[in-house]
């Protein structure tokens, strides 16, 4: 019987981050073959905070750590594989006005931007382009529904195009390492490359997961907006937005406990779309993984 156990992880470039009950591990496999471990100490803001603990406010705030976390340790992976060369004028710009600050700026500015993008591919750009079908006689409910198929669809596009590129695929051999690790340690198995390769690679607790479940509600929440000018309708979509994670957040924690029938149902959809973000590791990649969630967890070999 699986242990319960709070471990997550995130795929980087040649590596994975694992997040546990000592902190944040980053391993990554170096050109030379090396693994090199990153630790830090985090705890989490729903903890220190117990109003940013409630349920669905934790969600929303888990998911910007979440994004701050991911921009940070893909940087960090980054940085093994960086060619030498002069930076960018803008690079240079920012270290010569914000110093020792630079990292940060930087980092921070890389989160606004994806925030920005993601916001204006899966929210914005669906409102625009069903406003097309508005002429058609649907209704405010009806054309809520065709914006979030026309969300869903262009998610689906996204993760399968990008699943084509090289150095993507090498992202989602090590986010099937990061999985087939965690089934491994929840099923207190010991943590070896050849035991984990044993384990599935789909897990109801991925974000790929949360994402889906959040264009999902976001179809529920929407249809009860009505379909008024397009500028109101963008103000719904980004105000909503953190009502619409923290729900979802709720949704697939209790997915990640409960061995019911409706969650494995409302796991399905997810579990499948998670056969395009993952990919089968190899025995290299898995002790990659397996390095990182030992360093997280404070297990000592």
């Amino acid at each position: 019987m699986a242990k319960n156990v709070n471990v997550g992880g995130q795929a980087v470039i040649e590596g994975v981050m694992m997040r546990g009950k000592t902190g944040i591990a980053t391993a990554v496999r170096t050109a030379q073959g090396e693994i090199v471990v990153e630790k830090k100490d985090y705890t989490s803001y729903t903890k220190k905070n117990k109003i940013l603990g409630l349920p669905i406010i934790r969600g929303f705030v888990s998911l910007i750590e979440s994004l701050v976390i991911g921009v940070k340790t893909l940087n960090y992976s980054a940085s093994f594989f960086e060619e030498e060369g002069e930076p960018s004028k803008m690079d240079q710009w920012i270290q010569k006005l914000f110093k020792e600050k630079s990292g940060d700026v930087i980092m921070g500015i890389s989160l606004v931007i994806s925030l920005v993008i993601s916001v204006g591919l899966f929210f914005i750009l669906p409102t625009l382009v069903a406003s097309i079908f508005s002429k058609m006689g649907v209704g405010p409910m009806g054309m809520n529904i065709v914006e979030g198929i026309i969300r869903v669809s262009i998610f689906l596009v996204y993760v399968y195009l990008i699943g084509k590129m090289e150095d993507i695929k090498r992202v989602y051999e090590y986010h099937g390492a990061e999985h087939k690790t965690i089934f491994c340690y929840e099923n207190d198995v010991e943590l070896t490359p050849e035991n984990a390769a044993k384990f599935g690679r789909l897990h109801p607790r991925c974000g790929t997961n949360f994402l889906f479940l959040v264009m999902i509600v976001s179809i529920i929440v929407f249809s009860l907006t009505g379909w008024n000018s397009i500028w109101e309708r963008i103000m719904y979509r980004i105000v909503l937005l953190p009502l619409i994670s923290g729900v979802s957040f709720e949704i697939i924690k209790w997915m990640g406990k409960s061995g019911g029938t409706l969650a494995k149902i409302l796991s399905y959809p997810g579990l499948k779309l998670q056969k395009l973000t993952t990919r089968e590791p190899d025995l290299s990649q898995l002790e990659v993984a397996i390095k990182a969630l030992k360093v997280a967890e404070g297990i000592v070999d």
